[in-house]
């Protein structure tokens, strides 16, 4: 159960809606149907699920307590309980990008998720990655599925890979299929190379109404009617890439909502050619931009040449993973 995106934040259901056909708003009975068939469905929130923290959360937006981690807590879960999981791994993302900006509030949100989860009889895993900058190299909606397919092909952005192999891996074990994450991450990398986890995603596909011959041929997808090569104006090496000012840029390029009830532009966003840690000369491409209108993509051009930032020196990339948290 999965939301849409509001302000920097890209939505999960704006991008697998991206497909077209695909619909994550399916009844009942054919969310169970789809759950017994194929052993995921998508959908997204209703009036009739959870309503309670709908209201929680319109109190909590003018009472000054949106931060409230004992308040996340409760919504977050109360979301995943409603949805009857046994089980549940968090990617829990700190940084610019992300709504906990620092390492320490985001352990806090982790450690309250993993206690609280734990003391109501169900097995979780909050893992702790960094957002500070964007994770792959797309930004925008059907860009994401273009990658993410890449990534089910095993031919991925190395970072996104990465996380996505260790959430899988605590998925695995948190289900019981293996004892241990180790097993359970061998297991994931075996389900990539034989194919079988990309033809599971075309089976959701096609049950969901989304067209699987775009999936299977993405240049038949949604298109921007321009590009752009963004050019550097420094040189040296990537020391950083603002995820916030990057989402924000892709917001303006029409990927995501200023506000709710705002349509999304499924063809629109950015490419990013050069990443954290590259070295980059004066006038080399630093990222591919999508766009449909002139006016906005100049706007954008200027947000995303601030996001970077140049070190002199070579330096060596970390992980995108910072901590793990369970109660075992």
């Amino acid at each position: 159960m999965s939301g849409r995106g509001l302000g920097h934040t890209g939505g999960t259901l704006d991008k697998l809606e991206s497909i077209p056909g695909y619909s994550t708003r399916l009844k009942k009975d054919e969310f169970i149907k789809g759950l017994n068939s194929i052993g995921f469905c998508m959908i997204g929130q209703s009036e009739r699920i959870v309503p309670a923290d709908r209201k929680m959360y319109a109190l909590r937006d003018v009472t000054g307590t949106v931060e409230s981690i004992p308040l996340i807590t409760a919504s977050i879960l109360s979301k995943k309980f409603a949805e009857g999981a046994d089980a549940l791994v968090f990617d829990v993302k700190c940084g610019s990008g992300a709504f906990m900006k620092t390492a320490e509030d985001a352990a806090a949100l982790a450690n309250s998720l993993v206690k609280t989860g734990t003391e109501l009889n169900k097995k979780i895993v909050a893992v702790i990655s960094d957002m500070e900058n964007p994770l792959g190299r797309m930004v925008g909606n059907f860009l994401e599925v273009r990658e993410a397919v890449e990534c089910l092909h095993g031919r991925g952005d190395e970072d996104l890979i990465e996380l996505s192999i260790r959430l899988a891996s605590w998925m695995v074990t948190a289900g019981g299929i293996t004892k241990d994450r180790m097993s359970a991450e061998e297991l994931c990398r075996e389900k990539l190379e034989d194919g079988s986890a990309y033809r599971k995603f075309l089976d959701n596909v096609d049950f969901q109404g989304g067209s699987v011959e775009v999936v299977e041929n993405p240049d038949k997808g949604p298109k921007s009617k321009y590009t752009i090569r963004l050019k550097s104006t420094s040189e040296g090496y990537i020391a950083g890439i603002d995820a916030y000012r990057i989402g924000r840029a892709s917001v303006i390029l029409g990927a995501g909502r200023a506000k709710k009830g705002d349509t999304v532009l499924p063809g629109v966003g950015i490419e990013l050619i050069k990443k954290k840690g590259d070295c980059v000369k004066e006038g080399e491409d630093l990222c591919m931009i999508y766009f449909d209108d002139p006016v906005q993509c100049n706007e954008a051009e200027k947000i995303i040449h601030s996001a970077y930032s140049y070190s002199e020196k070579p330096f060596k990339k970390k992980g995108r993973i910072i901590k793990e948290i369970t109660m075992s």
